[in-house]
């Protein structure tokens, strides 16, 4: 399994979306985020994308107010990773038309079924974006 969990969260620390593709308690993941948020949130933009925290694999980016971390295992691609966020980040644009907190904080069960059609128990299933959206599309129009 590559993708232990991803988790979208503001400037100010907040996390906005949080998923995880193997089993943590409440405690071990308030905890994870406050440690994996304050280390990630200090760095400057000149410091690589990459740091390691215990035994994942941190990899993140920065889209306008909102912080896209992707915790992995140690021997995943870091590249691979920023090129599912930027993916993930496209996805949500297109849906949403320029994606930003208010988006994923009022359409949070949209978001979360975005990142399910492309991630599937810790791997990547799809690539394309008009494969992911279609479902969504089809939902929208039934209801």
């Amino acid at each position: 399994m590559g993708i232990r969990f991803v988790l979208m969260v503001n400037k100010q620390g907040q996390t906005r979306l949080a998923q995880y593709y193997e089993y943590l308690t409440l405690e071990e993941r308030r905890a994870l985020e406050g440690e994996i948020v304050r280390k990630c949130l200090a760095r400057t933009e000149q410091q690589c994308s990459f740091v390691e925290h215990r035994n994942y694999k941190i990899i993140y980016r920065r889209y306008a107010s909102l912080f896209f971390l992707v915790g992995v295992d140690n021997d995943e691609n870091e590249l691979a990773i920023l090129e599912f966020i930027h993916l993930l980040v496209e996805t949500m644009d297109k849906h949403f038309g320029n994606v930003c907190e208010l988006d994923i904080m009022f359409h949070l069960e949209k978001a979360h079924f975005i990142l399910e059609e492309m991630v599937m128990n810790g791997c990547i299933i799809e690539t394309s974006k008009n494969n992911i959206l279609t479902p969504i599309q089809l939902m929208e129009k039934a209801s």
